[in-house]
């Protein structure tokens, strides 16, 4: 690790445990934050951002998203119409739906802030840690029990997420009106045991899945955790899966997105004491100068995992057991009705793009705010920005139905795969680092190869397609049968080759692609697929066996 640090290490090192310079402008009369205080925001969950829209020469339209801490994506029925009220009267009017089971409320303004972030704690959501360079939302299966197996691993979850927390008091000084208990920076008398003073090189992400489900992309992770249990349903350990990340740089080599390592099998009882391990590592040893060589997935490519292991060992005391056979992972959406282990039902809404609002084709914040007023189901969160609405009787399922229908919400079938299994990122206009667009370029685009596949008859392929709007892969674009990445304005490279189930990482296809021809690349794809498919392959194992080389020769 070089002894050189960025300037953004030397704000965290000066920030008071993140406190300055941040708790000094939340009350003045500016409309933004200075650049050193828009660094520390983040961790109290937090960006800064301007409308690109609305840009004016150097005249920016500041406002703020506002991201939860919500492990497992869990949001009881009070909490869910509390933050429905809260984007109503602070943000935007719409809730974003995370890839990493959280809520964004966006265009909150700087004189708002801290009143919002308030009434999100008042009800009892944190937003403190959902960025910055920490351990992130800690995400789990989000379905309800099914069949023993999961409240337990969401049980889990819950319990890591508090652990992981930053000690620090600051949160509860600047947004909740806490006791101040500094004065100065020499009087600072708090410490950080897994962070320390300078926290993490970069943010680091933790997700918990069950054999056999990959529904948060576990090999995506920094640290992914599998749960193994006995014979009683009880959790007895987990297999351990290090450096995965998706993001990258299109003129970097260097940088690269990573699938996750196999690193060992460790007991439930020490596995909190593997997982600070493991973080203190990268802490200490993870890159302080060069932010795009900063994320785990580098140290561990550039050490190797055997060295990696022999230093986890060392902070241990003991290694970690081999890692244990799996059965093969696949992706399930949870779209639909299923039924619980405690008799109720579950229901599966398919939320395009992760944008919960009401427009002209269909009021779906305003059905959701119903279906939750009235029946008051436990609202999950995806990590494919889906909704899941638990603990439903079985005589208010068609009552649900026909509400969601009176507001053009269509359900489980009614929705293509191809718009079922899509993803994109929010972009422009507010995302500071998209490139191009992306939540509001995907739809056309998405029912343009919905066209094609109905017209090629492979309407039913569960075809994964994601788009972002910069390289740094926030739909987790990486691991996609189709990927389209940001690479300047209006122009995408084009990745084939992954595999919903989140196990395979796909290969450039295209460079430079404009958005208006990404349609008509996709059709020469799809029809070579259809024509040369062997019985029973998907559109990657297709491309996978053929080789990427000969897509290159399908005529545009």
């Amino acid at each position: 690790m070089s002894k050189k640090k960025s300037k953004i290490e030397k704000i965290k090192e000066n920030s008071e445990y993140l406190r300055g310079p941040l708790a000094e402008e939340v009350g003045n009369e500016e409309d933004h934050f200075s650049k050193d205080a828009i660094q520390v925001l983040k961790f109290h969950g937090t960006y800064q951002q301007d409308d690109r829209d609305l840009r004016e020469g150097r005249n920016r339209h500041y406002s703020f998203m506002i991201r939860s801490r919500t492990p497992g994506g869990k949001l009881t029925p009070e909490q869910y119409l509390a933050v429905d009220e809260i984007s109503d009267t602070y943000a935007n009017g719409s809730i974003r739906l995370t890839t990493r089971q959280a809520f964004q409320l966006h265009g909150v303004i700087k004189g708002n802030l801290k009143q919002t972030i308030k009434e999100i704690n008042n009800a009892f959501i944190t937003t403190l840690g959902a960025c910055g360079d920490i351990v992130r939302n800690v995400m789990a299966t989000p379905a309800p029990d099914i069949d023993g197996r999961q409240a337990k691993v969401q049980e889990f979850a819950d319990e890591l997420s508090d652990i992981l927390l930053p000690a620090t008091n600051a949160y509860h000084e600047i947004w909740l009106d806490g006791e101040k208990i500094i004065s100065g920076k020499a009087e600072v008398q708090e410490s950080e045991p897994l962070y320390q003073h300078n926290y993490l090189p970069r943010k680091f992400k933790v997700g918990i899945a069950l054999p056999g489900d990959n529904s948060i992309d576990v090999y995506t992770q920094d640290i992914g955790l599998v749960a193994l249990f006995d014979d009683q349903q009880e959790i007895e350990g987990f297999n351990v899966i290090v450096g995965g990340g998706m993001g990258m740089h299109h003129r970097k080599p260097e940088t690269f997105p990573r699938l996750g390592d196999h690193l060992g099998y460790i007991t439930k009882e020490k596995v909190v004491e593997v997982v600070k391990g493991i973080i203190s590592i990268q802490r200490d040893h993870g890159e302080r100068k060069n932010r795009k060589q900063a994320r785990m997935k580098y140290l561990i490519h550039r050490w190797g995992l055997k060295k990696f292991k022999a230093e986890l060992t060392e902070r241990l005391g003991y290694e970690l057991e081999p890692y244990r056979d799996l059965p093969k992972f696949e992706l399930d959406l949870y779209l639909g009705w299923k039924k619980q282990l405690n008799g109720k039902w579950f229901l599966g809404l398919s939320i395009e793009n992760g944008r919960i609002i009401d427009n002209d084709e269909l009021q779906l914040k305003t059905a959701l705010r119903e279906v939750v007023e009235k029946y008051h189901p436990e609202v999950r969160m995806t990590a494919n920005h889906n909704v899941l609405l638990t603990d439903i009787s079985e005589e208010h399922k068609q009552e649900i139905e026909d509400l969601f229908h009176r507001y053009g919400v269509l359900l489980g079938d009614e929705i293509p795969n191809a718009i079922k299994y899509s993803m994109a990122c929010p972009a422009l206009p507010t995302c500071g680092l998209a490139i191009t667009e992306s939540e509001r370029a995907l739809p056309d685009v998405i029912r343009g190869i919905n066209d094609i596949l109905e017209e090629l008859k492979l309407e039913n392929e569960k075809l994964s397609i994601r788009m972002t709007g910069c390289p740094n892969g926030c739909s987790r674009p990486y691991v996609a049968d189709i990927g389209f990445v940001g690479r300047s304005l209006d122009k995408y490279s084009i990745f084939i080759g992954g595999d919903p189930s989140g196990t395979r990482l796909n290969t450039k296809y295209k460079d430079m692609v404009a958005g208006d021809e990404l349609v008509e690349e996709v059709r020469g794809l799809l029809e070579h697929y259809k024509n040369d498919r062997a019985e029973g392959e998907s559109f990657s194992d297709f491309w996978n066996r053929v080789g990427i080389e000969e897509s290159n020769n399908v005529p545009a």
